[in-house]
């Protein structure tokens, strides 16, 4: 039996991204592709293979490589998670208001890297995010988030 992978919601609604951390049409970019998660379509998910250029020191991803991570991760969670509340047939475009991370072990570079994001809160416009970094099976780091839907005008308005 063949699965067939879904395209990521950037792939599906921004093919055109050129955000460093989720863009699909940026070559240097982590392409991070969020997915809903089978098990419960509210959490999404996505995997990351990190290469030696993704390092800190010889072993470990380096922090702000998994900030970027769990900022375009939880921020497509946002975005998901106001287009099903809205019943919209494309997201809102979204923007990180606050977010902060918290590294609770080294995350290693030689093994894929799973990330997983939730909401916490959610209002009309915006959208408080939980999420986890994790690394053969540990939690490696954790995020959480504010972001919020942008209206015309904004210079990320429209940008997918």
């Amino acid at each position: 039996m063949t699965t067939t992978v879904q395209p990521s919601l950037q792939e599906r609604y921004a093919p055109a991204g050129r955000c460093f951390g989720c863009g699909p049409s940026n070559p240097s970019g982590l392409h991070v592709g969020s997915r809903p998660d089978p098990a419960d379509p509210s959490i999404l998910v996505a995997d990351f293979e990190p290469k030696p250029e993704h390092e800190a020191f010889k072993g470990v991803v380096n922090g702000g490589i998994i900030g970027t991570l769990l900022d375009c991760h939880m921020n497509w969670t946002a975005a998901w998670h106001l287009m099903r509340a809205r019943g919209a047939d494309r997201p809102p475009t979204t923007v990180t208001l606050e977010y902060g991370i918290r590294m609770r072990r080294p995350t290693p570079s030689d093994a894929p890297i799973h990330l997983r994001a939730w909401i916490v809160d959610a209002t009309g416009d915006r959208a408080t995010v939980e999420a986890e970094v994790s690394s053969g099976g540990e939690v490696t780091a954790t995020g959480r988030g504010v972001f919020v839907a942008v209206k015309p005008g904004h210079p990320a308005f429209d940008r997918w």
